[in-house]
């Protein structure tokens, strides 16, 4: 079987385990093939033991089939693997002629997001259905009882849905109430409402940033930490994302220079590790965790005072 061949698997794959069903006719079409062809590839799937189930004339490859979970976990990846998978294969040397083969195995892949999203909590699917429902007829929706560690609530949120991030985790909505973009996560949602109102604030509709710290926004601070090989080491663990902001500047100093949407990931960070990192910029920056420490050694100071009352 051919590197092509191959690649139209994974794609017809993806199609019939999308949240959107396909006919024949439009997976043919897709991939610039006949019908004839899709009915080949449909057969070879059904001589491996997936199950093949139509809905009129929609298809829908059987998620319950045999293999199917093992398959899915085999070939998907999160943007954090691929990240470490890409530093693994440029470390080799460019002399090596499997590099550029691993290379475009994995952007294969990747590119594609093959069955990304077929790897959804079944709590989960409903909602997530709902959602993409309400993103391809532009609609907006109501979060039911969505859930906020940040404000500490639980509430509906009226919000336009336009994009998922990796692996239907988040998706980006537009607040109508806070009138801002925001990422909502799937797994804080018990109920998703989708309602007859189209889309009235497209032209506000703007993804914003991720930064390496998972936290999201519409606005960006520069920050610059100088590292030690302690905190160096915990951060590319926790963090792999960061190894791409991160250089050596002596035999145990490493400088951290990025962007990042808000001091609270960082925070959590830097105040774990005070004593391992040194914050060289910014002023706001420091100035948040200096609040922050203040108020812990405060809460600390209470604690023993009722510990001793």
């Amino acid at each position: 079987m051919t590197q092509s061949m191959i690649e139209r698997l994974l794609r017809i794959m993806k199609m019939l385990t999308a949240n959107t069903m396909y006919t024949v006719e439009d997976i043919a079409h897709r991939l610039n093939i006949s019908p004839r062809t899709v009915y080949r590839y449909i057969n070879s799937f059904r001589n491996s033991g997936f199950v093949i189930k139509k809905h009129g004339n929609r298809l829908r490859l059987d998620k319950s089939s045999p293999y199917f979970k093992e398959l899915s976990e085999l070939i998907h990846f999160t943007e954090e693997e691929a990240y470490i998978l890409k530093s693994a294969i440029e470390s080799i040397d460019e002399t090596n002629v499997l590099k550029q083969m691993l290379k475009k195995k994995l952007y294969t892949v990747y590119d594609y997001k093959i069955l990304a999203e077929t790897i959804v909590n079944k709590k989960d699917a409903r909602n997530v259905k709902l959602i993409v429902d309400a993103i391809e007829d532009k609609k907006q929706i109501i979060l039911k009882d969505y859930s906020s560690p940040h404000g500490e609530t639980i509430r509906d949120r009226k919000v336009e849905p336009f994009a998922f991030t990796t692996n239907y985790v988040q998706v980006w909505c537009y607040d109508t109430e806070e009138l801002t973009c925001k990422l909502f996560k799937t797994s804080r949602i018990r109920a998703v409402e989708l309602l007859n109102e189209h889309w009235k604030n497209i032209d506000r509709h703007n993804k914003g940033y991720i930064d390496i710290f998972r936290i999201s926004s519409n606005h960006l601070h520069p920050i610059q930490l100088k590292l030690n090989l302690r905190s160096y080491s915990l951060l590319i663990e926790e963090h792999p994302l960061s190894a791409k902001y991160i250089k050596k500047v002596s035999g145990n100093e490493w400088i951290l220079e990025t962007n990042v949407c808000s001091f609270k990931g960082v925070g959590r960070f830097i105040l774990g590790l005070y004593e391992d990192i040194e914050i060289l910029e910014s002023n706001e920056l420091k100035e948040y965790i200096k609040e922050k420490a203040e108020k812990m050694n405060l809460y600390i100071f209470e604690e023993r005072v009722n510990f001793l009352e």
